[in-house]
């Protein structure tokens, strides 16, 4: 037997719940989409919700932020360089960009991949440095990326590069040197 669609709304509010639609109001607040005086009155209609029907109304005209609206974040940084020396590295999966990122790979190579990452600045930079190496840097389809680096006896791909307004932005540079830098846009494998 099928719950009646509106049951849920008469459910009791969770501290879970109420954190969720907080994060809400404050990443709607960042956005712009209200002012802070709004922000405010808001935040204690959710904090004084007894059901899931309440805190549905205060966030009620807001769209739900979009996956590029909460990639930064305020944690820290889960590395900020990469080395490989006849080698490979691998940076991937969930961990927290800093806003500057170097990575060497010499006679040997790497991949730094953004796509499940968060980044703890709208934009951040990777400095890449491929000597007698090969790295690769995966971002999402979804970001504004700038590549900028040099090829001296080697190549450094501008695969990547696109512009998305309003996005974070991912600024890729270095230096290849007897070696290659790629650089590919791919879609997000997760969701915040």
């Amino acid at each position: 037997m099928a719950e009646h669609p509106r049951a849920d709304h008469q459910v009791r509010a969770s501290g879970e719940d109420r954190e969720h639609a907080a994060e809400r109001l404050r990443t709607a607040a960042a956005m712009g989409w209200i002012e802070l005086a709004e922000l405010d009155r808001r935040l204690t209609e959710i904090y004084e919700a007894k059901t899931r029907g309440e805190l549905e109304r205060a966030g009620r005209d807001l769209p739900e932020p979009g996956r590029t609206d909460t990639l930064v974040v305020e944690d820290a940084p889960s590395s900020r360089f990469a080395v490989s020396v006849f080698g490979w590295f691998t940076r991937q999966g969930q961990w927290v960009a800093p806003r500057e990122f170097t990575s060497l790979s010499m006679f040997g190579g790497g991949e730094i991949d953004l796509r499940d990452a968060r980044f703890t600045d709208r934009e951040i930079r990777i400095r890449v440095f491929a000597l007698w190496g090969y790295t690769e840097v995966v971002v999402p389809d979804d970001v504004e990326v700038e590549v900028k680096g040099f090829g001296l006896f080697g190549g450094f791909g501008r695969g990547a590069a696109r512009r998305k307004r309003g996005a974070p932005r991912i600024v890729i540079s270095g230096l290849a040197l007897f070696g290659g830098v790629g650089t590919r846009a791919k879609p997000a494998r997760q969701t915040p």
